[in-house]
């Protein structure tokens, strides 16, 4: 349901602001599950989270400053230290990884739950100051999105029943 009619009157709002694979999922999820429950919600993509509105989508995941990562593997799990970052290619192999665990397992990739919000009516929000600080135009962008500032953004969070920082 669009506007403010839904049953349970509640909303929340996000400002999304990571742009790696594995910062994707959180947002999404959570938008797209309070959406399903009634619940109004809006999304405001800032600095590296503008990019995940980008048309085309090319995520990865590193493990620089996630020591808590760790993979299935071999009946296990394989902790990826921090020092495997700076060898090269080790974004493209633990992106490789995670993208085969997410197919494999039968996620939905961040395009499907961004296509799965727009559809929920989930409100996405481009910041039209970062917009203009890397440089995109809408034509890099997916279609029906909103372009503002955080004025507005704070008008939507002001409102809101839960705001999250992600």
């Amino acid at each position: 349901m669009a506007g403010d009619m839904r049953p349970n009157g509640k909303s929340m709002s996000i400002i999304v602001t990571k742009g790696t694979l594995d910062w994707a999922y959180p947002p999404f999820i959570l938008a797209t599950t309070a959406a399903a429950m009634d619940v109004k919600v809006t999304m405001f993509f800032t600095f590296y989270g503008l990019g995940l509105l980008k048309k085309k989508l090319d995520l990865s995941v590193t493990t620089l400053g996630n020591s808590a990562m760790e993979m299935p593997m071999m009946g296990g799990h394989m902790k990826m230290p921090n020092i495997m970052s700076i060898m090269p290619g080790m974004t493209a192999l633990t992106s490789g990884m995670m993208k085969g665990l997410i197919k494999k397992k039968g996620v939905a990739s961040i395009g499907e739950l961004r296509e799965a919000a727009q559809l929920s009516d989930v409100r996405l929000i481009a910041c039209q100051m970062t917009m203009d600080l890397f440089e995109y135009k809408p034509a890099d962008m997916v279609d029906d999105l909103e372009y503002a500032g955080a004025a507005t953004y704070m008008e939507n969070a002001l409102q809101s029943d839960i705001n999250l920082y992600i």
